[in-house]
């Protein structure tokens, strides 16, 4: 769940992912708010929740209920349970760090050698391909300069691709023609042909 938390978030999974506690998630209003003395930049943040961060936080809070019933109250949204010793009672803990574990998933998904921070990449990239404007990416994922957002919104030979689809069709399918030209208007290829 951390992980997904920071593919979505594009937050800092040491300094603002894993310290996260529910007093600062609020359902109700619908966001997930970080404390200006969590940040790099210290500047507190918000991020509204999204469907998917929703579900996400739903799903760790209801963990967090069921043991909160059996009388262990949980502050952190992202935990895990640890045993007191060999074999002993398990109760949960914060989660610190996760790198062994991160190493083997990417080993085992096929692509070694990726970084934590490459999600922080990769949530930059998904609220520009979505149509956030870069001035609230930057906001959400916690930008103070242009300078360090242009080296997370890296532009790819997709892109470029991309790009090249959507600027098709700026000129009309007959040399010359512009398709955008008004019925009656001078350049109107009839009168042209005339």
């Amino acid at each position: 769940p951390a992980v997904e938390f920071a593919y979505l978030t594009g937050w800092r999974i040491d300094s603002e992912v894993l310290p996260l506690e529910w007093r600062q998630v609020d359902f109700k209003a619908g966001e997930v708010r970080l404390d200006a003395e969590t940040t790099k930049n210290r500047d507190g943040r918000v991020f509204p929740l999204t469907d998917d961060l929703r579900r996400l936080l739903e799903a760790q809070r209801a963990d967090a209920d069921a043991l909160k019933e059996r009388g262990t109250i949980v502050p952190w949204v992202f935990w895990r349970m640890v045993a007191k010793g060999r074999r002993g009672p398990k109760a949960p803990r914060p989660i610190k760090a996760f790198t062994v574990a991160w190493r083997r998933a990417c080993r085992a998904a096929g692509c070694p050698g990726r970084i934590r921070h490459d999600l922080r990449r990769t949530a930059v990239r998904n609220m520009v391909r979505r149509g956030v404007s870069e001035r609230v990416a930057m906001q959400l994922a916690g930008h103070k300069t242009r300078s360090v957002f242009d080296r997370y919104n890296i532009v790819s030979a997709g892109d470029l691709k991309t790009a090249g689809q959507q600027l098709s069709g700026l000129t009309g399918t007959i040399w010359g023609q512009s398709a955008g030209l008004s019925p009656g208007s001078e350049s109107e290829p009839e009168k042209i042909a005339q």
